[in-house]
């Protein structure tokens, strides 16, 4: 099992977004996605959100909305992932180069233009809501499967 966050920072109608292309062997290789990462030993989903943000952006986070959980069973490795979504809207530092791809503000309007996974499609709206989401979202070798939601 891995637990990981996926992070996505909004400012002016635009979502901060990463372009995968500069990992070796990246199983998320030409799709575009949140910030976000593994946990490393001890660390709450906060403290992970926080640091992945960091690495990735250079960006700080200063508020984490968790919006949801979505479960990935057997993923990637035949690993079930466990993901805490958040939204974060306020934030400081500058954007700097990111090691595993290119990071561009992407207007809201545009984000399901982009390559993006299926299920990233259906869960943004999910994001803007005022209630809780707890998901599971299944994909067979990259091919999205289906999906179960329940809203709190």
């Amino acid at each position: 099992m891995k637990l990981a966050t996926l992070c996505y920072l909004k400012k002016d109608n635009k979502t901060l977004m990463l372009h995968r292309i500069k990992k070796d062997k990246d199983i998320h290789a030409g799709k575009w996605n949140g910030l976000g990462g593994k946990f490393d030993e001890h660390e709450t989903p906060e403290e992970c959100a926080i640091r992945e943000i960091e690495e990735e952006s250079g960006l700080v986070a200063k508020e984490l909305n968790l919006k949801g959980m979505i479960t990935f069973p057997k993923f990637k490795d035949n690993e079930d992932w466990y993901v805490f979504v958040y939204v974060v809207p306020k934030f400081s530092g500058t954007l700097r180069e990111c090691e595993e791809g290119e990071l561009h503000w992407i207007a809201n309007e545009s984000l399901n233009d982009l390559n993006l996974w299926e299920g990233d499609r259906i869960f943004f709206p999910w994001l803007e809501q005022n209630s809780f989401f707890s998901a599971k979202f299944i994909y067979e070798n990259g091919n999205y499967i289906k999906h179960e939601v329940s809203f709190y």
